[in-house]
């Protein structure tokens, strides 16, 4: 029979360790967490967070905003403040989780193809940075704010660079048939500026633009800052925002294009295009910084052998905890904290809870032959869209989500109860 070798280091945390088969996060067994806080339970390593956000200040040499959609609580607010760096919100449920944390609104970028004219007030009135203006209509929505306000609003306008990044159709976000954004080749992104530029209550500060997420082709970078050329040229904008979507490794043979590489290509396009060091450059990495930081955590309940089939492998979450592999297809693997260093030795399927035949984690799961129900079963590179897409299909709780760094573990989101799955219901 082929075998998989042991989970790849690769795809885990700077903190992980194996020692006598068993894995540990900052010397504590992720065994001990999942009996301490329950599973399903999502297990971040603050320390490869902060790491992350170091690396990436360091390799662009520019404005780092996290990208907050990928994953928002109060404790990473708080930790992404404390860096220094600014954030990216797009709703504003993500504004106000950010401010509830004390996060500095000075260093937020707000985003979103449809805010509300509650969401423009709320982030007016509490003095939002930048923000990201994505239609016609939000011009006149921004200026009414900002006047009743009684101050000038600073902006960036968002326009969409023509480039078909190499990603999933869903992610894509740089093409001409997108709902984000001003198109550049058909003059919609230069109205936008003169409207913008001519308002007596909004600040122009620079033009922002986005091309996807999970994106590995470096190349696809260096297209976008070719596309925006000539609006840099012609409009002079103190910021470039060349948004994120830097791809990250999720199973054994992917790399990680890295921040330095991202950068280096970035760099050399801006100097390719004379775009010279006086505009000041901002990129909104959020994936890159915190995927690979956690794993998720599960308990086997039912195994299930379908003789000339398939094995099925049921954990006690699924797609309400990690919808990505439903919705794009997405690839992950697994092992057994306890058993973190054994052979994967057969091939089975792992699947949630949930009562849908599409609700599946792993489709294809190298397994050590050993995994028994009541096992440990983790998925690493969960940190990304995991709880932030979370559900409570089937009125199942969402799962806790505990912080470790040397100092030890603690809980930074609570996890739901059945009382919970009532509390909003009249």
């Amino acid at each position: 029979m082929s075998t998989r070798s042991p989970i790849s280091p690769r795809l885990l945390s700077r903190g992980v360790s194996i020692r006598d088969g068993r894995a540990f996060i900052h010397r504590i067994a992720v065994a001990e967490l999942a009996e301490e806080f329950g599973t399903p339970l999502f297990v971040y390593d603050a320390e490869h967070i902060r790491a992350e956000v170091t690396a990436a200040v360091q390799a662009t040499e520019w404005q780092v905003a996290y990208a907050s959609k990928a994953f928002l609580c109060r404790e990473l607010a708080r930790m992404m403040d404390s860096l220094g760096v600014h954030m990216d919100v797009a709703s504003g449920g993500e504004l106000h989780v950010a401010l509830s944390a004390g996060f500095d609104p000075a260093r937020i970028v707000f985003h979103g193809n449809n805010k509300s004219e509650a969401e423009i007030e709320y982030g007016v009135a509490a003095g939002v940075g930048l923000f990201v203006i994505d239609s016609l209509a939000e011009i006149a929505r921004l200026e009414r704010a900002a006047k009743a306000a009684g101050r000038r609003q600073p902006v960036l306008v968002r326009v969409t660079p023509g480039v078909e990044a190499h990603t999933h159709e869903y992610i894509m976000t740089g093409q001409e048939d997108s709902k984000f954004g001003f198109s550049v080749t058909s003059g919609a992104a230069e109205e936008a500026l003169r409207a913008v530029r001519s308002s007596s209550w909004l600040d122009f500060q620079g033009i922002h633009a986005h091309i996807g997420s999970q994106i590995f082709l470096l190349d696809s970078y260096a297209k976008e800052v070719d596309a925006l050329a000539v609006l840099v040229q012609e409009h002079s904008p103190r910021i470039l925002n060349l948004g994120g979507g830097l791809g990250v490794a999720y199973v054994a043979g992917e790399e990680n294009p890295g921040f330095d590489a991202w950068a280096t290509q970035l760099f050399a396009a801006l100097e390719r295009n004379g775009i010279d060091r006086e505009v000041r450059v901002m990129v909104e990495p959020g994936r890159s910084l915190v995927a690979q930081s956690a794993m998720t955590v599960y308990r086997v309940g039912t195994i299930k052998r379908l003789e000339g089939l398939r094995t099925y492998v049921s954990v006690d979450g699924g797609m309400s905890d990690n919808p990505r592999p439903v919705l794009y297809g997405s690839g992950y693997e697994a092992f057994m904290p306890e058993a973190a260093d054994a052979e994967r030795d057969q091939i089975a399927t792992v699947v949630g809870k949930h009562c849908e035949s599409g609700d599946v984690l792993i489709r294809d799961a190298w397994l050590p032959s050993s995994l028994a129900e009541g096992d440990l079963l983790a998925t690493p590179v969960t940190g990304a869209y995991g709880y932030s897409m979370a559900s409570n299909y089937n009125r199942v709780p969402r799962p806790p989500v505990v912080f470790v760094d040397r100092e030890g573990a603690r809980l930074a989101v609570r996890g739901e109860s059945f009382e919970d799955m009532v509390r909003l219901d009249l």
